[in-house]
């Protein structure tokens, strides 16, 4: 979402087309937006609709291009997700990824089987064939692989370009401009994937370039401003970066109109409450109201260890917090402008993790942006970065001159430390997380790490382990430190911090939390783990 100006930039005014662009069409696989994300990169818009979508509302999109996005299914399953078969004589270029491949293929009179052996992981791609998909590209690539078919039997006018030790990994069709790929060029895993998603969108597609910050601004703005055509709102705001962009977006829409409402849970980090607040308000200059509800959450919490149900509570509680809010700007408010919308910084991890809302993906966890909010909420929703990866939200937000006391700032869960405290939740053992939470971030920050990992925090584990302290048996809490590496919380890595960051981090918890006697370091990925424990 570079800013540089085009001439397809110049012909939309500097403003976002969204026609001409490139349609994904959801399969259900966990990396779908990440394909429209990687299209957006290059300044093409992308849209997501679901498989099922009606061949009108592809239609209506007026794309250049189409890509069929990997999934979970086999193409033989009973309930496998389709796609209307019209779609491949809408006269563009076609792009199936994984599963897309295998349905692009099988529909067209090819053979799928049942692979002998699941590939996931790593493999080493061999370019067979001169292909404007692999164009520029080496003849040896290594790609990331998760599929159980694959394709045995190509349809009429396809040929091979590209296979593996294990399967065929690539085919097209260049008089019909079917392509497809067995691997994800769209995961950092894959080498050169954003150039073989280039080479598609520009070189076969033809694609021109009308996506940007600028445009994105003026357009949610304009949207925000008829959406509320009038009314107030108020918006859920933290002081991360997501619910600030999202704030400063609704801000800059209707003004005055907008009441940001910061709620302390009693499950935020040490200090966080006041210190943000004062950041708000007198940095930002924006309207927000302060409400300590901490007894209030932590009395619904009470005795609750299962993850979901936390989740839930916590989110039914802050839209009680917010209709409560919502009735005192009501009752002292002018005649006719009543509050009718919830604001929140909603992203696209938040939404596919959680619900299916384009498509047939798998639902990992519900949200508390998403998934926690009740049926019969008394409020319209405004979710501008609702498609949005965060860093994008990260750009957006400089772009609105928002400071870097926000930007830089680590990824927070809706949730708060409930979400990082496993078991039952007590004011004893949330003093013990918040304690080893500050030394973690507190030596990530000394050693000029914050900047440059993701995701730093502590986790409290619900199980004691016993240790020796001044030459006595102690029975105490082991925390887990998690620090990530990551571009857009949908895939991660584990950092490999410096052993003397580590041992500074272990050394100062155990000497100065009081109840810990334990600390270890999470060197899980995601997949197959999530960033968050719970």
């Amino acid at each position: 979402m570079a800013t540089t100006g085009t001439s397809a930039e110049q012909e939309h005014g500097g403003k976002v087309s969204t026609r001409h662009g490139i349609v994904v069409l959801d399969f259900g696989g966990q990396y779908t937006q990440l394909i429209a994300r990687r299209i957006r990169e290059q300044q093409v818009f992308s849209a997501v609709l679901p498989c099922t979508a009606p061949l009108d509302d592809i239609r209506a999109q007026q794309p250049v291009g189409i890509v069929l996005s990997g999934g979970p299914s086999s193409v033989y399953d009973k309930d496998a997700p389709v796609c209307d078969p019209k779609v491949l004589q809408l006269g563009v270029p076609v792009l199936g990824i994984c599963y897309g491949m295998q349905w692009l293929t099988h529909t067209l009179g090819g053979k799928v089987e049942r692979a002998q052996h699941r590939e996931y992981g790593p493999a080493q791609l061999d370019v067979s064939r001169p292909s404007p998909l692999f164009q520029g590209l080496p003849d040896r690539l290594k790609v990331w692989e998760s599929h159980g078919d694959h394709v045995v039997g190509l349809p009429v006018g396809f040929h091979i370009t590209g296979h593996t030790d294990k399967t065929v990994a690539a085919v097209e069709n260049p008089e019909k401009k079917f392509y497809g790929v067995e691997f994800h060029p769209e995961v950092l895993h894959t080498d050169r994937g954003t150039e073989i998603l280039q080479n598609f969108v520009f070189t076969i597609c033809g694609a021109g370039r009308n996506w940007n910050r600028a445009g994105f601004i003026a357009e949610t703005v304009e949207s925000i401003r008829q959406q509320c055509d009038g009314a107030r709102a108020i918006c859920a705001l933290s002081g991360g970066v997501d619910s600030t962009v999202a704030a400063a977006l609704v801000d800059r829409a209707i003004g005055g109109r907008l009441t940001n409402v910061f709620v302390d849970t009693g499950l935020l980090r040490r200090d966080e409450f006041l210190d943000t607040l004062a950041l708000l308000r007198e940095r930002l200059r924006l309207n927000v109201i302060g409400v300590d509800a901490s007894e209030r959450f932590l009395g619904k919490l009470h005795g609750v260890s299962d993850p979901e149900r936390k989740r839930k509570i916590i989110g039914n509680e802050f839209i009680s917090v917010f209709a409560e809010e919502g009735r005192k700007l009501l009752a002292g408010a002018e005649p006719g402008l009543p509050v009718k919308f919830l604001v929140q910084g909603t992203l696209y991890p938040d939404v596919i993790e959680s619900v299916s809302v384009k498509g047939p993906s798998a639902v990992i966890k519900s949200h508390h942006n998403v998934g926690g909010l009740p049926d019969d909420m008394p409020f319209g929703l405004i979710e501008p970065l609702r498609d949005l990866f965060k860093d994008e939200v990260r750009l957006i937000g400089r772009e609105l001159g928002l400071p870097d006391e926000i930007l830089v700032k680590h990824p927070f869960p809706g949730p708060g430390l409930a979400v990082r405290l496993l078991g039952e939740i007590t004011p004893e053992k949330l003093e013990m997380l918040r304690g080893a939470d500050a030394i973690v971030v507190e030596e990530i920050h000394r050693a000029g790490l914050y900047d440059k990992v993701w995701q730093a925090f502590a986790v409290l584990l619900p199980v004691r382990s016993v240790g020796v302290m001044g030459d006595g048996r102690t029975y105490g809490h082991p925390i887990a430190v998690r620090v990530v590496d990551s571009q857009d919380a949908m895939t991660a890595d584990w950092s490999r911090l410096p052993l003397e960051v580590l041992e500074k981090i272990s050394v100062r918890i155990v000497n100065e939390v009081p109840g810990v006697n334990r600390v270890v370091y999470d060197i899980s990925s995601k997949p197959p783990s999530t960033i968050e424990w719970e």
